[in-house]
């Protein structure tokens, strides 16, 4: 059984998609662009405001789901340039600083609406 998670305090799906869904003991949270669901813009201040925002969007989507990111098991960042790994990093390491979850770190061609990064995360789910 699966069960579809939306919340208005992250940006909504710009396609056929969920914001997230919860099955089988885990949260699948689809990957967060850098939108600000109170303007529908990309957080301004570059790669560092842009990661912050990816993982505030997770945080409230999780939330809803009655998760935290202490329930993350597995990420994947998206970098439009690996040169910015650093600073995504350390921005990162500000929201998962104990218990680390597995992760990826993959740079690609183009993210959508030309961000310049996007998360992904899979959660556990007590409920």
């Amino acid at each position: 059984m699966k069960q579809v998670i939306h919340t208005d305090k992250a940006p909504k799906a710009i396609g056929p998609y969920s914001q997230a869904i919860k099955a089988n003991g885990f949260i699948f949270v689809s990957g967060q662009l850098p939108v600000d669901p109170a303007t529908g813009e990309f957080a301004e201040g570059g790669v560092i405001a842009q990661a912050r925002q990816s993982l505030e969007n997770i945080k409230a989507i999780l939330s809803q789901a009655g998760a935290t990111l202490e329930d993350v098991v597995k990420t994947t960042v998206f970098l439009k340039d690996m040169n910015d790994f650093a600073s995504v990093n350390t921005v990162y390491a500000e929201y998962f600083n104990r218990d680390f979850p597995a992760r990826a770190c993959i740079e690609v061609a183009r993210l959508p609406k030309d961000a310049l990064v996007e998360i992904e995360v899979i959660a556990v789910s007590g409920n």
